[in-house]
């Protein structure tokens, strides 16, 4: 017997968090979130319930958990985009189809008493969360912002009736071989064209202070035509912010400033740690801490975090300037390559960006989307 709980119990919400652990368990490519942060999703001041509805579904077949998901409606994006959409997010569950369109079930019921017409995912509260479904790249590692799942969820959420809306591809950049400093010259070319300048702080709070700011606004400008993106409230910024202070290093940043100081392109990256936080299934144990700090001191592997032009200064080529201090990052001895995590397939800007390196496409995400009315 199949039987579907809303979340309410705190027994409930362990379920919840704790399924994909048990269902991921020993497996090499699945990257666990850190545990303190996804219980924040049931806390009432969690960051997004400012523009979030949201609701969670357990699924327990013959009394034990056999799957679980989450559905939101994210008022913000719904009235940018002039639309009554539920995302679902946070779906996992095992090999029986039966589980799964029980709890996809549940979420289009609930989407439906909303006024809600079409449900889309797997999409979070923001692009500032993972998203997509895996659907190629099943021997890959997942980065820590990535999601990683079983080929069988792609089966099982097609046979419900649920199509294409956009994809994702995941790259691995490295230095080509025949490299001779080409982009390095371009960049050089450009910034003293334009009169720009890189640029500078101290440490990390320092930089935070300067520039975290502009670099709002300048996401807010970029992205604001890409799928699912939404603007930055003043709770997301300030989470945003607590999280860099943890993983920014210096060596990883970059901004670029015009001849008045006003930022015209930025590009940050982290030191990967989805290693780091895999054994422990995400809790942060004194061991974690250990491999934590290896990894942000010595990373081997470089997860590109967020990048992003001024739409106004798209066509004067300033992402050479990016590219140069990646390909810069990609020289020192210890970084084997840099994983790009998400970037649209439509978004050709990035996707030719990538053609300056050697790059390898590992991984692709899908984004679905199904009418309920």
């Amino acid at each position: 017997m199949i039987l579907i709980e809303q979340v309410q119990t705190k027994k409930q919400q362990r379920d919840f968090l704790r399924f994909p652990l048990k269902l991921y368990k020993g497996n090499p490519y699945f990257s666990p979130p850190l545990y303190m942060d996804e219980k924040k999703i049931f806390h009432k001041n969690f960051v997004y319930n400012d523009c979030c509805d949201a609701i969670y579904f357990n699924a327990y077949k013959d009394g034990v958990m056999a799957g679980r998901i989450s559905g939101i409606i994210q008022r913000a994006a719904n009235e940018k985009n002039n639309k009554k959409q539920v995302r679902f997010t946070r779906f996992d569950v095992i090999d029986d189809e039966e589980v799964a369109k029980k709890l996809f079930e549940a979420v289009e019921h609930w989407a439906v008493e909303k006024g809600m017409d079409e449900v889309i995912g797997p999409l979070s509260f923001s692009d500032l969360e993972r998203e997509g479904l895996l659907i190629g790249g099943f021997d890959q590692a997942a980065t820590f912002e990535e999601n990683y799942n079983h080929p069988y969820y792609q089966t099982f959420i097609e046979n419900m009736g649920y199509k294409k809306e956009v994809d994702w591809t995941g790259s691995h950049l490295r230095v080509p071989k025949d490299y001779d400093g080409e982009v390095d010259q371009l960049a050089a070319y450009v910034m003293k064209r334009y009169h720009l300048h890189l640029g500078t702080a101290r440490n990390t709070n320092e930089f935070l202070k300067k520039y975290a700011d502009d670099i709002f606004e300048l996401i807010d400008k970029s992205y604001d035509l890409l799928y699912g993106t939404v603007p930055f409230t003043e709770g997301m910024k300030k989470m945003m912010i607590d999280n860099f202070k943890l993983v920014v290093d210096m060596k990883n940043v970059a901004v670029v400033l015009d001849e008045n100081n006003k930022m015209v392109c930025f590009g940050l990256a982290f030191p990967a740690i989805a290693d780091a936080v895999r054994p422990s299934g995400g809790r942060l144990t004194p061991m974690t801490l250990i491999r934590l700090l290896k990894a942000l001191k010595k990373p081997s592997v470089i997860d590109l975090c967020l990048i992003g032009v001024d739409p106004e200064w798209l066509n004067r080529g300033v992402s050479i300037i990016v590219s140069s201090g990646l390909m810069k990052m990609l020289q020192r001895p210890e970084v084997l390559y840099a994983d790009t995590n998400l970037n649209l397939e439509e978004n050709y800007a990035i996707q030719n960006q990538w053609k300056r390196f050697d790059e390898k496409k590992v991984k692709l995400y899908r984004c679905y989307g199904k009418k309920i009315k």
